[in-house]
């Protein structure tokens, strides 16, 4: 692993020390990668995932538009998709990635989708 990558995997495990999801109120974790940007609302208690969006699913990948304007339309589509769960509240994890561009762009459309955090 470089060095980028080991900074990244250590900054990631000090969040998760402090942060975990419920049933009730889930852990939203961003993964982001050069091309693609993915979503996951994540029971902890359990260890399961709840609903997942991601840049890949068809109704997103269609439009051609920039990746941090895909990035808020992923993170509306995990709102609606918490919605139809009945959940209203998450944990926000950014997953060892600066809150700035695309990481920021899902946050944004997620509060924008009625999810709070």
């Amino acid at each position: 692993m470089n060095a980028k990558s080991v900074r990244r995997q250590k900054i990631r495990y000090r969040i998760r020390k402090k942060i975990a999801g419920t049933a009730e109120k889930p852990r939203l974790a961003v993964f982001r990668s050069n091309t693609e940007i993915y979503v996951q609302l994540i029971d902890d208690d359990k260890g399961v995932t709840l609903a997942s969006a991601s840049s890949k699913d068809k109704d997103i990948n269609a439009q051609k538009i920039t990746k941090s304007e895909k990035s808020k339309l992923v993170g509306q589509a995990i709102a609606r998709k918490a919605k139809d769960l009945g959940i209203t509240t998450a944990i926000f994890d950014r997953g060892g990635s600066l809150y700035h561009g695309r990481v920021k762009s899902v946050a944004e459309g997620a509060r924008e989708g009625g999810l709070e955090f």
